[in-house]
């Protein structure tokens, strides 16, 4: 009587190690990445400087490295600032910019209403 002696092959996990390592890895840098976009868009990052609501810089040039003068619009006046990188002097006020009325605003055309008065006037409409 011969007894036939059965090789078993052992069997491979198809989760190895090296997977689940790799594979939790990965899950972890997708968190972070997906934590730091939702932070970015919801505006929980960095401190905002508050508004000054009747401030507002309206033109400004550079006169060198460190130097620039400054037109700053205040609620009655306009200042003209001389800033450099240790002080801000004024130079000078001036009268608060006129402002622009609702009729102004609409007297000036819109494009497709000049291209219509071209069209016209040339012959083509």
């Amino acid at each position: 009587m011969k007894t036939q002696a059965t090789v078993t092959q052992p069997t491979v996990d198809s989760t190895s190690p090296l997977m689940q390592v790799s594979g939790a890895l990965l899950g972890v840098i997708l968190l972070i990445l997906a934590a730091a976009w939702l932070v970015k868009r919801v505006g929980f990052g960095g401190i905002k400087p508050p508004r000054s609501r009747g401030l507002k810089v309206s033109a400004s040039t550079s006169l060198g490295p460190r130097e620039r003068v400054v037109i700053v619009n205040v609620d009655d006046a306009r200042l003209v600032l001389g800033v450099t990188a240790s002080q801000v002097t004024l130079l000078h006020t001036l009268p608060p910019a006129p402002a622009e009325s609702e009729e102004q605003k609409t007297a000036s055309p819109d494009f497709s209403s000049m291209m219509k008065n071209i069209m016209k006037r040339s012959g083509r409409s």
